[in-house]
């Protein structure tokens, strides 16, 4: 064991509010590599032509910056603000608008150097960081509310009926 594990490292838990319109959506996960940005880049806009999305990944080693792309100036932007707040080495944050992770979390997920998938909501989203003062880890998000109860069958119609509005059940 190390010195410094026997130790112990003293780390600050913190908490980051994402930053994001209620209409948008987000992705957030954890990879490797320069060309990740480029990658998750060509999957978003492969898995649903048109989509309006930025997207920002973090370098961990070299000259350790924001790398960012997108269709869209104002949300790729926001990815990288929210990112860089952040601030953990091989952190990816996309935001997209009018379009649903559904339609592209699996071709984000096959990305060679995406390693894991923290999240993918339109909720409120706090991402707790560990902060060991030379580098920072994402640990945990908190996706949205608490539940408030459990479903009656008025709801279960509920979500029945907005499934088929919105067009992913027939």
């Amino acid at each position: 064991m190390s010195e410094s594990f026997k130790k112990g490292v003293a780390m600050e838990i913190i908490s980051v509010e994402l930053q994001k319109e209620d209409n948008d959506n987000i992705i957030l996960g954890q990879a490797h590599f320069i060309k990740t940005v480029e990658d998750l880049y060509e999957a978003m806009v492969q898995s649903f032509p048109g989509i309006r999305f930025g997207l920002a990944f973090n370098e961990a080693s070299g000259p350790c910056l924001v790398r960012h792309e997108g269709t869209d100036p104002e949300l790729r932007q926001k990815a990288a603000e929210n990112l860089e707040r952040i601030g953990a080495g091989h952190a990816f944050l996309i935001i997209m608008r009018d379009a649903f992770p559904v339609n592209c979390l699996n071709a984000v997920k096959q990305v060679p150097e995406v390693c894991s998938v923290f999240a993918a909501t339109a909720n409120p989203l706090t991402v707790l960081v560990a902060d060991s003062g030379e580098g920072r880890g994402i640990i945990g998000v908190i996706d949205g509310k608490k539940p408030a109860g459990r479903e009656n069958e008025t709801d279960i119609e509920k979500r029945h009926d907005f499934l088929r509005k919105i067009g992913y059940k027939r």
